[in-house]
């Protein structure tokens, strides 16, 4: 199956390599859209010197962690987000007759590679962060922070997966969606903390963003040391378990239009 992936991998960027120049204008414009949101934080520190205690790496290190997440979700499970067209154009009935699983074909049908340049430039912001913060990145520190990362990533392909289970239903999910992935994610880009406390809750037990960025962070900067802030990640991989559980629920309910 990995062999098959990357093939597919492969074929979706020759196809769009195929239009040089709509992937180049694709790739720039990906680097303004991640610049408008980095220029923001900035212009916001320009008043202020801290937000509820946190500098300005401190929340560009959130911002940074957050978006690597988002932008490696939409690279390389683009599909999963665009779930509906299978469901609307009938395709996800040829899907049910191969031997392979349907959310594995699914991850394999889209990916878009113009959002490396948001992975990129995330990884960027992030050594920067670090750097500036000055701190002192002991072995038990540096696994810490790839966690972090790798738990943003299961997240957000936890909440495509759910969305994509909610489309059984609804078959269009588009708000509901945008509310979960860019909603979310443009909230998570700042430390949960400085939100009211409903939104700590949501955000902290509903949909697990605080385990990703905020309360490891917290470790991670020294302004905690709680063992449970430390291993607070793992909400992550716990949350994904129900995800995919109603996606396969859905898939197995699933009554074809027939067209």
């Amino acid at each position: 199956m990995v062999k098959l992936y990357f093939s597919h991998l492969k074929q979706n960027l020759k196809s769009q390599l195929e239009y040089k120049w709509s992937f180049i204008m694709s790739l720039i414009s990906q680097i303004f859209v991640f610049f408008t949101y980095y220029f923001l934080i900035i212009s916001l520190f320009t008043k202020f010197n801290n937000i509820k205690g946190f500098s300005l790496y401190e929340v560009l290190l959130c911002f940074s962690i957050i978006n690597i997440g988002f932008s490696f979700n939409e690279i390389f499970f683009k599909g999963i987000d665009k779930f509906e067209d299978f469901i609307i154009d009938g395709s996800l009935d040829r899907l049910l007759l191969r031997p392979y699983g349907i959310l594995f074909q699914v991850m394999c049908s889209k990916m878009d590679f113009s959002k490396l340049a948001r992975t990129f430039q995330g990884i960027i912001i992030l050594v920067i962060s670090l750097y500036k913060l000055n701190i002192e990145l002991t072995i038990g520190k540096i696994i810490l922070l790839l966690v972090m990362i790798l738990s943003s990533i299961v997240l957000f392909f936890g909440i495509f997966v759910l969305m994509a289970s909610y489309c059984f239903v609804t078959v269009h999910g588009l708000e509901v969606k945008n509310l979960l992935t860019d909603g979310g994610k443009h909230m998570a880009q700042y430390p949960i903390g400085i939100f009211k406390k409903g939104v700590i809750f949501i955000f902290s037990f509903i949909i697990p963003y605080a385990s990703v960025n905020y309360y490891p962070l917290l470790y991670f900067v020294g302004k905690s040391n709680s063992v449970w802030y430390l291993l607070s990640p793992i909400l992550c991989f716990i949350y994904l378990i129900p995800c995919i559980y109603l996606f396969n629920y859905g898939v197995k309910h699933y009554t074809s239009t027939g067209s």
